[in-house]
């Protein structure tokens, strides 16, 4: 088989998850589905160039569940091919399968959110504490019809700008964002650099006997680890991808050779934390 670099940790990937999702499990009844928009900058370096993710807010009983839509897309279709394979034989249409520059799933509760993302074929995690220092402003607006109340709070290295409605009253939001009297509808930081916003919700009477549909090999069983630990398991992951494929006897197709620079080294690179 010939594979170019780029599809290295797609091949990794689906191997993952041809274990993980044949397995069945059940999910979360749903009490609150929520679609967000976000805007941001990847790179300081040019200021006028902006991309665009939408995410899925999924809330249950007593947490919530936050993933980009390409991943639940990705999912979807990928076990649409798994059980639509005939014998032992399972060919991969990786052009049917959307990508994502978010890999991650986080699941807030009320005590702490947990961040988890697949390295290679390991999945890993880290809990961080629920945001608490929260200074909630005497300011009203109304966005997108729902009548929404400021907040403000710093969290890792950014100042941030959220409006939540009491009127949705869950205490959750888009990213690692909750702990306020209300959903989040919208949240900014100084820069505007980062903005996440609420551009669709489901009412709750279409909910009923609905589950959650993050597949549980997203979470299920993860190894822990603290932040910095992840982010260097993901460094050594790409850079030890091609080398271990070499070892199966997979072969590459060649491709122009160019410097390649972790991402995390990348000039301007412009992450949401900008601390730890």
């Amino acid at each position: 088989m010939n594979f170019t670099k780029k599809q290295i940790l797609t091949i990794i990937l689906l191997f993952f998850f041809s274990v993980s999702f044949s397995q069945t499990a059940t999910g979360d009844s749903l009490r609150g589905e929520f679609t967000y928009l976000l805007q941001y900058k990847p790179n300081t370096l040019n200021n006028d160039y902006k991309q665009k993710e939408i995410f899925s807010l999924q809330i249950s009983d007593k947490r919530s569940f936050f993933i980009s839509e390409n991943r639940l897309k990705f999912d979807s279709i990928f076990m649409e091919q798994y059980n639509n394979r005939k014998g032992d034989s399972f060919n991969i249409d990786m052009r049917g399968l959307p990508s994502s520059k978010f890999n991650f799933l986080i699941i807030q509760t009320s005590d702490n959110s947990q961040f988890y993302e697949s390295v290679g074929m390991t999945l890993l995690s880290y809990n961080s504490p629920v945001i608490n220092n929260w200074k909630l402003i005497n300011e009203t607006k109304v966005i997108n019809s729902i009548a929404c109340k400021k907040a403000e709070v710093h969290y890792k290295g950014r100042e941030w700008t959220a409006w939540y409605s009491t009127d949705i009253p869950f205490p959750y939001g888009p990213y690692k964002f909750s702990g306020l009297p209300g959903l989040i509808v919208k949240i900014t930081d100084k820069t505007g650099d980062y903005d996440f916003e609420l551009v669709k919700s489901i009412s709750s009477s279409n909910l009923r006997g609905k589950v959650v549909t993050v597949n549980k090999a997203r979470y299920r069983n993860p190894k822990l680890v603290t932040k910095n630990e992840l982010t260097q398991a993901a460094i050594s992951s790409r850079q030890n991808a091609k080398y271990e494929l070499e070892k199966m006897g997979t072969v590459f197709s060649q491709e122009p050779k160019r410097q390649t620079t972790n991402v995390t080294e990348k000039k301007g690179y412009n992450p949401i934390e900008l601390e730890d």
